[in-house]
């Protein structure tokens, strides 16, 4: 009998570990789905779309899948099971419904929990002691099919998120990797989400990384370790003199003593750079870069900026 032909839809870091395994598991994988790497993103991860080119594979990289002649170009790849991992687009139920084996998707949260987008994201914003990653099978809605495996992966309260990525794309080949033999003999097992007990979370933009002064020093500090590199950054901008700049904050310690009558957004001193919050907290500035308020954000010269002085958001 020949062995299972994997579809893999994947990108990212997840995505290419993932990939790799299969390769050396020597699963039969009939075709990648992936996207082209964006020049204007921060390329912190491997390429998929170079990994599966140099094994041979045939590469596609469709912008959506509205284009009926997708359904005759997947069905003409014979898919037995179709695997999900960090893939960007929605895949229809129509095409999951080629793989007789079933489709699943490797999502990065501790379903039920963080369905959605960036769920390491959204779990530092909210100031969360852990993330997870979760294997399930993809039905229509997001994020909320059967359970095949998962692991909960714990953050420490002043990590960033770049330094729980490598957590999470290692618990992912593990979880695919034990139970990648039942998904493709199609006995993996299978446990109903709690939807009750369910969060959605939607997709960040990098305007949703505008610091509001006005909250705590600890959920900006939690915005700043969420959003620090190779995010887009927390930030707030600054018009002194006529003009306006960015400040761009990577690194920060939060719960500094602050004046109850100091207004929040206002700079306390310049060495360390520190900023009032709400709660009568301060902020204190670590490390940081001025840019331009316009894409593509370049470095500026610092501002003539002193103690007193307000900023937005």
């Amino acid at each position: 009998m020949p062995s299972p032909r994997v579809l893999f839809f994947g990108y990212s870091e997840v995505g290419y570990a993932t990939l790799e395994l299969l390769l050396a598991r020597g699963v039969t994988i009939a075709g990648v789905f992936t996207h082209t790497d964006d020049g204007h993103e921060t390329q912190w991860f491997r390429s998929v779309p170079k990994l599966a080119a140099q094994n041979h594979l045939p590469v596609f990289t469709p912008d959506s899948f509205k284009d009926p002649v997708w359904d005759e170009r997947i069905r003409a790849l014979q898919p037995d099971l179709i695997l999900s991992m960090y893939y960007r687009n929605m895949i229809p139920t129509r095409l999951l419904n080629l793989a007789p084996l079933g489709a699943f998707n490797m999502h990065g949260s501790y379903l039920p929990r963080y369905r959605g987008r960036a769920p390491l994201n959204w779990a530092i914003i909210n100031g969360e002691d852990h993330t997870g990653v979760s294997l399930h099978v993809m039905v229509n809605e997001a994020d909320a099919g059967d359970l095949i495996d998962q692991e909960k992966i714990l953050i420490g309260p002043e990590e960033t998120a770049a330094a729980v990525l490598p957590r999470i794309r290692e618990a992912a080949v593990r979880v695919l990797g034990r139970q990648l033999d039942g998904l493709l003999t199609g006995q993996a097992p299978r446990t109903v989400q709690n939807h009750a007990l369910a969060t959605y979370f939607g997709k960040r933009t990098p305007e949703d990384g505008r610091i509001s002064w006005t909250k705590s020093a600890r959920d900006i500090f939690n915005l700043v370790r969420a959003l620090s590199r190779p995010f887009p950054g927390a930030f707030t901008d600054v018009t002194l003199d006529g003009q306006t700049s960015r400040l761009l904050i990577w690194q920060a310690k939060p719960g500094v003593s602050s004046q109850s009558s100091v207004l929040p957004g206002r700079v306390i001193s310049m060495l360390p750079l520190t900023i009032s919050c709400g709660s009568s907290d301060a902020i204190k500035v670590t490390e940081f870069e001025w840019v331009t308020t316009e894409p593509p954000h370049n470095p500026v010269p610092a501002p003539s900026m002193q103690p007193g002085d307000d900023l937005a958001g």
